[in-house]
């Protein structure tokens, strides 16, 4: 057809083009070449540096802080540095580096998704040019790390309206007094967005909390089943002393927090990509080597239906996804797009690494091999950043032309 782009032909798992086996329909080869190699970097590194070590991180709940040079090492967010000639990556790349790190480890991603999407992303939104300068070029270099304080102890999903932590102008500094939870990298992160609502307007603002800032302390959360090696905090802020140029200037209202989850909730839909990509992946090779009645698993039909099914759903969802990136890519996307990304591929993640843990019988529940820990992890990706029944409803309202079903 006249006008039309010639579509990559998969050339088999992990041929010619280095594909992952579970890219049937070579989505990977619609990056640009200098965008692929970013990604085989990035490979390279999460399968001699990571994939070595994150059982035994996880085993023991401890995060491998040997690798955050290395991760700085490899450039990624160079562009986020003010003074940097390089140009912001396309969303196709971002979402491949989502899914490449949430392949290996979802621990791992999503201490990246943290520091990179939410900590720098919100700086990058909604903080000044002299904020950008101040916090950003260190932390592009993974030398300062970030963390993103919203959700509340007694709140989740109503965090927009029930907010209850709250900043109080004293002169050019602010007091801010509440308790967050679940705050990923907080226990060792440099820096830390707070979100407090203003005790006069009412409005909800964003702070950037300095580690040993007094008045702020985060514990770590203990006994978790899933994304063990993230290190989840508690914060107390107990009149903890901000400077006003501490406040983002940028952020004066839930709208400009709720830019930073529009951006960011597409990221997790491709980590759930990348957690099905990973699990599709074990379990084809446990298949092809596990013998049972004197063959491999993998010559048996009910396995072959199992890896089918959870192939359709990783390359159908991997599809949504690239198509998502492009609607973002060219500025035409919409909130419930992201939405319905978010809720469908986490859905579709569940019943993969279920299907795989399936065909790995027995063995598919100790960390030896691995399936284990990509079952847990699974059940943390698709509860945070918007639960599958928020997510619903923000698609429902939209479909029924702004009907919406909230409860208020």
């Amino acid at each position: 057809m006249s006008g039309t782009t010639a579509l990559p032909t998969p050339s088999g798992p992990y041929l010619d083009g280095g594909l992952m086996p579970a890219d049937f329909y070579a989505y990977e080869e619609l990056l640009s070449d200098s965008e692929r190699e970013k990604v085989e970097s990035l490979r390279a590194f999460l399968r001699t540096q990571v994939a070595p070590i994150v059982d035994d991180c996880w085993a023991r709940a401890e995060f491998p802080f040997q690798l955050v040079e290395g991760f700085g090492k490899l450039g990624l967010m160079d562009w986020a540095d003010p003074d940097s000639s390089e140009s912001k990556p396309s969303n196709l790349l971002a979402g491949f580096i989502a899914l490449e790190l949430a392949h290996v480890d979802a621990s791992v991603a999503t201490f990246a998704g943290v520091h990179t999407g939410l900590a720098m992303g919100t700086i990058l939104t909604c903080g000044s040019d002299e904020q950008k300068r101040r916090w950003l070029p260190a932390m592009s270099r993974f030398e300062k790390i970030g963390a993103f304080g919203l959700t509340e102890p007694h709140g989740g999903s109503d965090v927009a309206g029930g907010l209850r932590t709250t900043a109080r102008r004293d002169g050019d500094v602010w007091i801010l007094d509440g308790a967050k939870r679940w705050i990923g990298n907080a226990t060792f992160a440099d820096l830390v967005v707070i979100w407090a609502r203003d005790v006069e307007t009412q409005h909800v603002l964003g702070f950037v909390v300095e580690k040993d800032t007094p008045g702020f302390t985060a514990t770590k959360i203990e006994n978790k089943m899933a994304l063990r090696i993230v290190q989840n905090a508690d914060i107390v802020l107990d009149g903890c002393r901000v400077p006003e140029a501490n406040r983002l200037q940028n952020a004066n209202s839930f709208k400009d927090t709720a830019k930073i989850l529009r951006q960011t909730r597409s990221g997790v839909a491709w980590q759930a990509v990348g957690v099905m990509f990973g699990a599709y992946e074990i379990a084809l090779q446990y298949a092809k080597e596990r013998e049972q009645f004197g063959r491999p698993i993998g010559g048996f039909q009910l396995v072959q239906d199992l890896l089918v099914k959870m192939l359709g759903n990783a390359t159908a969802s991997c599809g949504m996804m690239v198509r998502l990136a492009q609607l973002q890519d060219a500025g035409v996307y919409r909130d419930e797009q992201s939405a319905l990304a978010k809720a469908y591929c986490t859905v579709r993640m569940r019943e993969n690494v279920g299907w795989a843990r399936e065909l790995l019988a027995g063995n598919g529940i100790i960390l030896d091999y691995k399936i284990g820990r990509f079952v847990a992890d699974a059940e943390a990706i698709y509860s945070y950043e918007g639960t599958r029944e928020i997510q619903t409803l923000i698609v429902g309202r939209a479909v029924t032309g702004g009907l919406s079903a909230f409860v208020r």
